[in-house]
């Protein structure tokens, strides 16, 4: 049985099931419907002692909630291929490519990750977050490339969630964007919640929640959500002036779609993003009809998981794992590349 702390800090004034979900640790896969169950089951301990009503209003400070077994696992092995860049007894890091949903889902119940994974480590995978997601700790979109840390060990799972929760795990993301990160914009620096770091870093800080018209969405709230910082800056521009850009976006937090969400609020939605793109057109005035051409044609989010970090949560050793870009962006970025020359 394992236990996970969260903390509902000041002035949320909400019933105790929605607050325990807005702030429990998005690593701990804790959906609204299942902590209500376990405060029904009794395995909340609340500031005051044990909690068993979740429509009650939630106390400021500690709850303490006891995870048992999971419950049994449909999802089955699927012999599917992956991209091994670290494994051993405790945890394993994986490539994903662009395309492979992480968990299954009603539109995806199976060759996903976790399908892979089963037949892959032979049914050792953490349960703590669920028979939905075995082992998983965190997660990228299904269009979205790169590395992404799966526990074999409830330990292991542990240690790694609470890495992610205090935000000391080191998430580097690379992508192609529309627009161009200048400093010296007004228009940037009058969007609420966006501003400039030394080094022209972009910095975007909002809270993160459900699209109010659109469940499958998310969208930046200043009153509702999830605290959420991303940081970008620019690697390589492209087109004269500038209408397309290689940025690097590192994650403070790590929301539901939150690079590409951030992203979109600066005006800057990523290359092929059907969701939050919009319908922004590349210039071929400044790109070049072949460049705009490639940047139109892109299939999916230009975004790429491109360095994954964080101490190991049984040796404490320091990992540090890099992966290149997938063929599809690189590909988009020669092409951008060639025009310019």
């Amino acid at each position: 049985m394992a236990e996970i702390l969260i903390t509902i800090p000041e002035g949320l004034s909400e019933r105790l099931d929605k607050a325990l979900a807005l702030a429990a640790p998005e690593q701990a896969a804790l959906s609204r419907s299942r902590l209500a169950k376990l405060i029904a089951e009794g395995a909340v301990l609340g500031p005051s002692g044990p909690v068993t009503d979740g429509k009650a209003r939630a106390e400021t400070g500690d709850y303490r909630v006891r995870i048992g077994a999971p419950e049994p696992l449909e999802a089955q092995p699927e012999p599917i291929p992956l991209a091994v860049a670290y494994e051993d007894a405790e945890l394993i890091v994986v490539d994903k490519p662009a395309g492979m949903v992480v968990h299954p889902a009603p539109g995806a119940p199976s060759g996903t990750l976790v399908n892979a994974l089963l037949a892959h480590c032979a049914g050792s995978l953490s349960g703590i977050g669920g028979a939905a997601r075995p082992g998983i700790v965190h997660r990228i979109d299904k269009e979205t490339s790169g590395l992404l840390v799966v526990a074999k060990t409830d330990r292991a799972h542990q240690g790694l969630a609470r890495q992610f929760a205090d935000h000391t795990a080191r998430r580097r993301y690379l992508a192609i964007a529309h627009g161009m990160i200048d400093p010296a914009d007004a228009r940037l620096r009058g969007l609420p919640g966006v501003g400039f770091e030394p080094g022209g870093v972009l910095r975007i800080a909002t809270l993160i929640g459900r699209h109010p018209g659109d469940r499958q969405r998310q969208a930046v709230s200043f009153q509702n959500g999830r605290h959420a910082v991303t940081r970008a800056r620019v690697v390589e521009t492209f087109g004269t002036p500038p209408a397309a850009m290689l940025v690097e976006c590192r994650l403070e937090t790590g929301r539901t779609h939150q690079i590409r969400v951030h992203m979109a609020h600066a005006g800057l939605g990523l290359v092929g993003d059907p969701v939050y793109g919009g319908n922004r057109r590349a210039s071929a005035r400044a790109l070049g009809a072949d460049a705009a051409a490639a940047v139109a044609a892109f299939p999916r989010q230009a975004l790429h998981a491109a360095e994954l970090g964080f101490e190991h949560p049984v040796s404490g050793q320091t990992l540090t794992f890099a992966s290149p870009l997938p063929a599809d962006m690189a590909g988009l970025l020669a092409t951008l590349r060639k025009a310019a020359d």
